[in-house]
């Protein structure tokens, strides 16, 4: 079974489209979303989550029709969710937050919520309003591994966390994945703490999917090239996902199977892939 499924998702806003998203991800894997600010991350995770409606298209979660359907509240029974605002009320106090969700869940697991608590160090009498904003990811992070979630939703869980706390997150999310029941889908900006965790790699620009792949594929199909403008010129053109001109020469993206062998490349890394690819696909327009 695939954790998630979605089809030709679409919506359209005033000035912005998510226009036809379609990618799967298996069961036991993490997918990570990569885009700038108002790709459409978090539309997609909010539409699946029934926040936002779609225009059109379908989402399957768990196995679970999440349009319209009745059996969609089952479902979030087991899915752990992060947004960016968290969404706590703000005047409550862990402990108090921790009962509420003791009623919303049917697999809560007041002991483990309580470890979490310790292990990111959050405190308990102090109001959630008054949380940093590292604090207030933390908190739904202890959240939404506390019931036994067999996927997560991740909307910029790293964001306003420091190296150390960032690191300590991926090892935690790493040994979740470790269970091939559980699946991860999480959004970052931060690209290096995805390609640290994630098995695939969906790049959003300006609402349109250019690619949904297994990382270690698009490592091992893409390579860096230094050259001249006058040889990149030569190459086939098809090959080439983005490139750059400047003082100095050429740079691009290449596809290792479309360059003859006697063009030397270098090893690309994930951000990398995505600045060049989403320079070039907004410069064609």
């Amino acid at each position: 079974m695939n954790a998630i499924e979605i089809n030709e998702l679409t919506k359209k806003y005033k000035g912005f489209t998510l226009d036809k998203i379609s990618f799967t991800l298996p069961q036991g894997c993490v997918l990570g979303l990569i885009g700038e600010n108002g790709a459409g991350k978090s539309t997609i995770i909010k539409t699946m989550l029934g926040i936002t409606h779609s225009d059109r298209g379908s989402i399957k979660v768990l196995g679970t029709e999440m349009n319209g359907n009745a059996n969609q509240g089952t479902v979030k029974n087991d899915i752990g969710v992060v947004l960016d605002d968290v969404g706590f009320p703000s005047m409550m106090r862990l402990p108090q937050i921790g009962k509420v969700l003791a009623n919303s869940y049917n697999d809560w697991d007041g002991r483990l919520f309580e470890d979490y608590l310790k292990r990111f160090d959050l405190p308990k009498n102090k109001a959630f309003g008054d949380f940093s904003k590292g604090m207030k990811i933390r908190a739904g992070l202890a959240a939404a591994l506390s019931h036994n979630a067999k996927l997560l939703i991740l909307d910029e869980p790293t964001s306003g966390l420091d190296p150390l706390v960032r690191d300590e997150l991926i090892d935690l999310l790493g040994d979740y994945t470790r269970d091939e029941s559980h699946s991860i889908l999480i959004s970052s900006h931060i690209v290096s703490d995805l390609e640290k965790l994630c098995d695939y790699i969906a790049f959003l620009h300006k609402g349109k999917l250019m690619l949904c792949e297994e990382k270690d594929t698009l490592l091992e199909r893409y390579g860096l090239l230094h050259t001249s403008p006058e040889k990149l010129a030569e190459l086939d053109q098809s090959a080439i996902m983005g490139s750059k001109i400047t003082n100095y020469g050429a740079e691009a993206i290449v596809d290792r199977q479309l360059v003859p062998s006697n063009f030397e490349l270098s090893q690309i890394g994930i951000e990398d892939l995505f600045i060049f690819m989403a320079k070039e696909r907004k410069e064609a327009q």
